[in-house]
């Protein structure tokens, strides 16, 4: 399937997420949060979603070398539904070059541009022709 042309909808209701194909990374772009089993892009049509902020305190491993307790990102729902169908991480292209305080990487001083992680089991993606399916 060419991902050039493919529609994002929710498989929840249906809707059409208006995701643009062109701002979906590589499926082997690495992050530091993963992308296992997910689609990411760097932008979205924020009038299609609702976000809802996040706060949780516990253990999590963002590097290899580099853990915290608390995590802080934002759940992205489907606004007709409801339905959450993925997370925005702030582990995508750094603003800067920088290596990071003490050299221990990027995320825990450089900004970064957000990254908008879909589950791929949230998503319905077709091609425009075979929408009528």
């Amino acid at each position: 399937m060419d991902s050039s042309s493919s529609i994002y909808c929710c498989t929840e209701c249906g809707t059409d997420l208006n995701l643009n194909p062109a701002y979906a990374f590589p499926p082997d772009f690495y992050f530091e949060a993963g992308n296992k089993h997910s689609v990411s892009f760097s932008a979205v049509d924020s009038t299609k979603f609702t976000f809802e902020k996040e706060d949780k305190i516990r253990p999590f491993f963002e590097t290899l070398n580099y853990w915290g307790i608390q995590r802080k990102r934002t759940k992205i729902k489907c606004c007709n539904c409801r339905r959450l169908v993925g997370h925005i991480y702030d582990d995508g292209p750094p603003l800067t070059d920088s290596p990071g305080q003490f050299h221990m990487g990027p995320s825990q001083v450089i900004p970064r541009n957000p990254r908008y992680r879909f589950k791929t089991k949230a998503l319905r993606i077709t091609s425009p022709t075979s929408k009528a399916a």
